[in-house]
C-alpha cells in the first residue's frame, strides 16, 4: 500500500517500488486508504506512507490497518527529519523512516531491510 498526498511524489515512489519488484495499491490520504483496503481481497503486507497528511497521520493510519493486517510492515517517509517528527510527537522513535527526497536505490534498500528484518531504524537521506 502506497499512501502519499502529493501526486508527483506518489508517482515517483510508485516507480521506485516497481523497479524494486513491488506492486502497490495506491491512496492519497488516510480515508482513501481505508476504502482501498476494505475493497482489497487479502492481506496488506507492506505500507509505505507519508507521516504528515491531511486528516490522518501515517502512524494513525498504520494503527487502523494493523487490526486487519497484523503482520503488515510500515515504512514511514517525510520531508521532515526523523528527529523533528519524533521530537514533536508525530512518530515514535525506532520506526523505519526514510527522509524525502530519496532515490529509488535508497527506497529499495530501506524496503529490503524492512522486509528482511534487518536493522532499519536509522533515517536515510
Amino acid at each position: 500500500m502506497l499512501v502519499e498526498d502529493e501526486e508527483a511524489v506518489r508517482e515517483v515512489v510508485r516507480e521506485g517500488l516497481q523497479q524494486a519488484g513491488y506492486s502497490a495499491l495506491e491512496a492519497r490520504n488516510g480515508a482513501d486508504t481505508i476504502k482501498v483496503a476494505e475493497k482489497h481481497e487479502g492481506p496488506i503486507h507492506l505500507m509505505v506512507t507519508d507521516v504528515v497528511m491531511p486528516g490522518m497521520s501515517g502512524s494513525e493510519l498504520a494503527n487502523r490497518l494493523a487490526a486487519q493486517n497484523p503482520k503488515m510492515k510500515v515504512l514511514y517517509m517525510s520531508g521532515y527529519t526523523d528527529d523533528a517528527i519524533v521530537h514533536h510527537g508525530v512518530l515514535d522513535g525506532g520506526l523505519t523512516f526514510l527522509q524525502k527526497p530519496f532515490g529509488a536505490d535508497n527506497l529499495a534498500r530501506k524496503l529490503r531491510e524492512l522486509v528482511e528484518g534487518t536493522p532499519a531504524c536509522q533515517s536515510t537521506k
